[in-house]
């Protein structure tokens, strides 16, 4: 017999980006869970795809397809935490934040403390709702060991605000990264498409390499770089994303042959630095205020590790 879902739930959308994935891999990618529990929550109809309820874990998803997950979450209690935040600026209306590494954005995977989102309900009085118990405030992310510039909605009206601009390629996001190797040209743009690997649902993929797990139907992202410093094995670069995708300035990194240093994701297997994460830093974001209509720009200088490489490349 079924399991009715239970009334006390959080109910999140994803939208399938390739075809041929199992319904149970493509939301352990998604979510982090067990395909154990994943299957409990099928089985007990907590899953919708495209507005019919899922019946098996086995079910091929096509590319378009959107599922609603509805996990139970009665004994999810979000609390604040003091947890260390540097805000650059803050009205009624918005936060802007420069984020540490080793900090995810909001909870995940059953995870629901020592987050971003536990450090703003502390900090900040009022969030914006739109995202939910789970994501409140957010508009988009970082991951985990990206440092830098984000957004933080505080009202509804802001987040719509934000989403609609994002949505719209109208907020400028410039990122520094430094890269493996040395980057012959001085400027370029990377120009393909980026889809979750069906072989790894953690990882993200170039749209063409069907050989590293890709099924040829990604969404297209484009970045520009410009080279700010080259180094004897190492190059300082600048990129300005167009689209957002997953990963994006990862895996573009990775597919020049110049990943990003410290990514032990799509990184060299041998790291000559003992980091903990990749030197990807959100350095500026620009966008247009949603209350005033002003356009506004905020800067989050380099974290200490990063300079504290740069300087000793350069004196190598």
């Amino acid at each position: 017999m079924k399991k009715k879902p239970m009334s006390d739930t959080i109910t999140t959308e994803y939208n399938v980006d390739a075809a041929g994935t199992r319904l149970d891999m493509f939301l352990t990618g998604e979510t982090g869970l067990t395909r154990s529990y994943i299957k409990q929550l099928i089985e007990g109809g907590c899953v919708v795809i495209n507005g019919q309820p899922a019946v098996k874990s086995g079910t091929i998803l096509k590319q378009g397809d959107k599922v609603l997950l509805s996990e139970p979450s009665r004994n999810l209690e979000l609390i604040p935490q003091n947890i260390q935040l540097d805000i650059i600026y803050e009205d009624k209306h918005i936060a802007v934040i420069n984020k540490q590494a080793g900090l995810t954005v909001h909870p995940a995977g059953g995870a629901v403390t020592d987050t971003l989102v536990n450090a703003l309900m502390f900090h900040l009085k009022e969030l914006s709702t739109i995202n939910g118990v789970v994501r409140p405030g957010i508009v988009h992310r970082l991951d985990k060991d990206t440092t830098g510039v984000m957004a933080v909605a505080k009202t509804n009206e802001a987040h719509l605000s934000l989403s609609k601009q994002i949505a719209d390629r109208q907020v400028k996001k410039i990122y520094h990264a430094l890269v493996e190797g040395v980057v012959k040209e001085d400027s370029g743009e990377i120009n393909t498409t980026i889809e979750r690997s069906v072989r790894d649902r953690k990882k993200m993929t170039i749209g063409s390499e069907g050989s590293y797990g890709a099924s040829g139907k990604g969404r297209t992202a484009l970045s520009r770089f410009k080279v700010m410093r080259r180094f004897k094995e190492h190059t300082l670069v600048e990129f300005d994303i167009i689209t957002g995708r997953t990963h994006q300035i990862r895996v573009h990194s990775k597919h020049i042959g110049h990943p990003v240093v410290g990514d032990k994701t799509y990184g060299f297997k041998k790291q000559r630095f003992n980091l903990d994460g990749q030197l990807l830093h959100a350095y500026s974001l620009r966008f247009t205020h949603p209350a005033t209509g002003e356009s506004v720009e905020f800067i989050a200088p380099l974290p200490e590790r990063f300079k504290y490489i740069l300087e000793l490349i350069k004196n190598s």
